[in-house]
C-alpha cells in the first residue's frame, strides 16, 4: 500500500530547544522519499523516527542558512555508509554551490553512494519527474531561497459499477485505461463513461520567506501546506525585517489558496507555547491545522 506523509524531524528555527531540533522533514510519497532542509542533528533524529538512509530519494535544500543546511554532511555520509545503491538527486539554490560543495565534503569518508546535484536558477524551476512534477519557486529572504511544491498529474479514477453495467473485464479494462475504447460485444465503451476525473495531489514547502507571489503560487489548492511560522503577529514587524512569515500570515496564505491541511513549523525559541501558533493562524483559516513537533507524522490528507 502506499505511503504519503510528513515526517517530522525538527521544527526549531535559528537555534534548537530542549524540544526542538533544527529543521527536517521527510515526505514519503509512494515510492519516493523526500528530505528537505536537513539542519544539525537530522541523522540522529533519523533515527529516533525510524527513518533509514535507504528511504531518501531526494534532498530538498530551500536555502544556506545553518538551521536548513547543517545536517547534510552527515546524510551525506550515511548514504555513503549504508551502501544506498538507488542515485539520490539533491535540489538547491544554484547560488549556494560553493556552500554545497563544502558540506558535501566537510570531512574525509569513502564515497559510494551516487548524489547528484541539481542547482536551482531562475524566478521557477519546473523538473519532471515519473509520477510527480517537482517545482520550485524563488522566495523572498536576505539569502537566495527556493519554496518547493509537488504535483501529481490528473488522472481517472474506475468506477466498477459502470465497467460491469458495460459489460468492461478483465484485460478489456486495460485496453480501455491505454487506449481510451473498447469494443464490447459490438458496443463501443469509453473511458468516460466508466470513469471519473481523480484530481492529482499537491504538496508545498515554503520556509524562509517574506510574504511574496511565489507563496501564493506554491500554496494553492494543496492538499498538504508546510508552511514556516517563525513569528506570531505580534511580531510582524520582525517577521518582515528579519525575511520571515507570521503563523497568521500563513493561515491567510493556507485559506486564500484553498489548502486542505496547513501544517505550522519553523518556530522561533523566543516562544513556548505551541498553541499560540495554532490560535494565531486559526483567526485566518478555518481549515485543519497542524502545529508540528518533533518527530510528529503527519498524513497526507486522503483525496476527496
Amino acid at each position: 500500500m502506499s505511503v504519503r506523509e510528513l515526517v517530522v524531524l525538527g521544527t526549531a528555527s535559528q537555534a534548537p530547544t530542549r524540544h526542538r531540533n533544527h529543521n527536517g522533514y521527510l515526505l514519503r510519497w509512494d515510492g519516493e522519499g523526500l528530505l528537505f532542509d536537513p539542519g544539525e542533528g537530522t541523522q540522529r533524529q533519523m533515527l529516533y523516527a525510524g527513518v533509514a538512509a535507504t528511504d531518501i530519494t531526494r534532498v530538498c535544500v530551500t536555502h544556506f542558512h545553518g538551521d536548513h543546511c547543517l545536517g547534510l554532511p552527515g546524510i551525506i555520509q550515511r548514504l555513503s555508509l549504508d551502501r544506498v545503491a538507488h542515485e539520490v538527486t539533491a535540489y538547491f539554490p544554484a547560488s549556494g554551490q560553493d556552500f554545497f560543495d563544502r558540506l558535501h565534503y566537510a570531512s574525509a569518508f569513502h564515497e559510494a553512494a551516487v548524489l547528484r546535484e541539481h542547482p536551482l536558477d531562475g524566478p521557477a524551476v519546473h523538473v519532471e519527474l515519473p509520477s510527480f512534477t517537482l517545482e520550485a519557486r524563488r522566495l523572498s529572504h536576505p539569502v537566495e531561497s527556493y519554496g518547493y511544491r509537488l504535483t501529481e498529474p490528473d488522472a481517472r479514477r474506475m468506477l466498477p459499477e459502470a465497467l460491469a453495467a458495460h459489460g468492461v473485464a478483465g484485460p478489456d479494462v486495460g485496453r480501455l485505461q491505454r487506449d481510451g475504447t473498447v469494443e464490447v460485444d459490438g458496443r463501443t465503451v469509453t473511458l468516460d463513461q466508466v470513469s471519473e476525473p481523480r484530481r492529482g495531489q499537491r504538496f508545498a514547502f515554503i520556509m524562509d520567506t517574506r510574504n511574496c507571489d511565489a507563496v501564493a503560487e506554491l500554496a494553492e489548492g494543496t492538499d498538504m501546506l508546510v508552511c514556516e511560522s517563525t513569528f506570531l503577529t505580534a511580531d510582524a514587524d520582525l517577521a518582515q525585517a528579519h525575511g520571515h512569515m507570521t503563523a497568521g500570515e500563513a493561515g491567510a496564505t493556507a485559506r486564500e489558496a484553498g489548502a486542505r491541511l496547513l501544517v505550522l513549523t519553523h518556530f522561533s525559541q523566543r516562544y513556548t507555547d505551541p498553541n499560540a501558533f495554532l490560535a494565531d493562524a486559526r483567526k485566518e483559516f478555518d481549515g485543519e491545522i497542524t502545529v508540528a513537533a518533533d518527530l510528529d507524522r503527519v498524513p497526507v490528507p486522503k483525496r476527496r
